[in-house]
């Protein structure tokens, strides 16, 4: 969620910043603003007849005390009477005005909430632009493999060598799913190891999330209004009265770790990366070029996330995109990082680079880590602060990166290391999980 402060004094920025992400939320601003401008004056309104009401009260208090007064005295108390009868029927109908402001105000408060919560996040300010056609290519490492051979799909390599059984996958789940077999399910969970040791080598907490979360978990991590058709929903959730859903990436859960709460300075910034199975209802097309498990609506991913300071944030973006990069480096892999435009990062994200991998039959590069900034978009929409040291609250700063998808990362080592006789290499960090296994042959 935007801040509603830089909104009122800046608005022309924000319709700008909002227009290189491709998106027109003019209207949407010039409701905020005039919604603001309705829920200030019927706050002031409130806090006028508040103490106007005050002002009564304590103006009645003193003639109760004059009426005890005369009555001692045997004195007339008929006028007093009169005055404080006067005063509570205009305290009854203060009362009455303050709770109309009340009911106007709480209407108000609820538009303006989901007219803030449909604004996607402000693009940092060096992004190009547009989308994917601007999107900037800043480095490509490893070499990339030659072949003197004509090379295989990895549909083709995994079934010839028992690594996936494709056609049982789809009828356990239906399209869009595969089944890891044999020494397939063993690299897969090798490579999942491999991240976890590597995660946890560099002192980030493991956490294990629960796989079915509230609808507050995707509301504060930005995904929800907007996209709640995309995941799975959860029918008959044992808890009744709320949306419950799969989650489609850990970031849901981790966002959400602190919510409504108020951590210390000192505490930051913590680090945490997460294994969990991922849930998408939108698979992907059905073109030729992605068939296999390029896309899916289950894939296993490692997920690193950060709570910041927004002075540490810059420095934590760069450290995870170094971490995506050391791992698929770390794996003998050829791919490039590529600097999103601002069209092309997500509605909740102020800067992405993708982490890209060559897989040789799509004839170009897949994205395996999305290493993503958004500021204090999250935070806000999630009430997380923290404490500074001269007593101040202010709201973190969240950032997330895969590290890494397997989806794409498998088809990508099975490709990139395929031998002419159809047989595997097995990346060199990986063999320790495997009991030492160099080649994956056909049995």
């Amino acid at each position: 969620m935007l801040d509603i402060i830089k909104i009122r004094r800046e608005p022309d920025v924000i319709k700008a910043g909002l227009k290189a992400k491709e998106v027109d939320c003019d209207a949407i601003v010039d409701k905020i603003l005039e919604l603001d401008v309705q829920v200030r004056a019927l706050k002031t309104s409130t806090e006028t007849k508040t103490a106007e009401k005050n002002k009564i009260t304590k103006e009645n208090g003193k003639l109760f005390g004059m009426k005890k007064g005369a009555e001692k005295q045997g004195k007339d108390t008929a006028e007093i009477e009169t005055k404080i009868a006067a005063n509570m029927a205009a305290s009854v109908k203060i009362d009455e005005a303050i709770a109309d402001d009340k009911a106007k105000l709480k209407e108000l408060d609820a538009e303006l909430l989901q007219n803030m919560l449909a604004l996607p996040n402000m693009p940092d300010a060096d992004l190009l632009p547009g989308g994917k056609e601007n999107n900037e290519p800043l480095r490509y490492i490893g070499e990339k493999h030659s072949f003197d051979f004509e090379p295989k799909h990895h549909v083709d390599l995994c079934t010839d060598l028992g690594l996936i059984d494709y056609e049982r996958g789809v009828k356990l789940a239906g399209g869009g799913n595969w089944m890891y077999t044999g020494m397939g399910a063993r690299l897969e969970w090798a490579l999942l190891n491999y991240f976890i040791d590597t995660h946890t080598a560099d002192g980030y907490d493991f956490i294990l999330p629960p796989h079915m979360l509230e609808y507050q978990c995707g509301l504060t991590a930005g995904q929800f209004p907007k996209f709640a058709d995309e995941v799975f929903k959860i029918a008959n959730h044992p808890t009744e009265g709320g949306t419950f859903y799969m989650l489609p990436t850990a970031e849901a859960a981790l966002a959400s770790v602190y919510r409504d709460e108020i951590l210390t300075e000192a505490d930051l910034p913590k680090k945490f990366f997460a294994y969990t199975p991922c849930f998408r209802r939108e698979a992907g097309s059905h073109r030729a070029d992605e068939r296999g498990m390029v896309r899916g609506h289950q894939f296993n991913k490692v997920e690193m996330f950060q709570f910041t300071t927004p002075e540490g944030s810059d420095e934590a973006f760069e450290e995870l995109v170094k971490k995506a990069e050391n791992l698929v480096a770390g794996l003998g892999l050829h791919f490039r990082t590529v600097k999103l435009a601002a069209g092309d990062c997500s509605a909740s994200m102020a800067r992405t680079y993708d982490i890209e991998i060559l897989i040789p039959s799509m004839n170009g590069y897949k994205e395996v880590s999305s290493v993503s900034n958004a500021r204090d978009y999250q935070a806000r929409r999630g009430n997380i602060k923290y404490r500074r040291a001269d007593g101040k609250t202010d709201f973190v700063h969240t950032l997330n990166g895969s590290g890494l998808a397997t989806s794409r990362i498998f088809p990508a080592i099975v490709e990139q290391n395929q031998r002419a006789d159809g047989s595997i290499v097995v990346p060199e960090v990986l063999r320790k999980y495997l009991g030492g296994i160099e080649i994956i042959e056909k049995k």
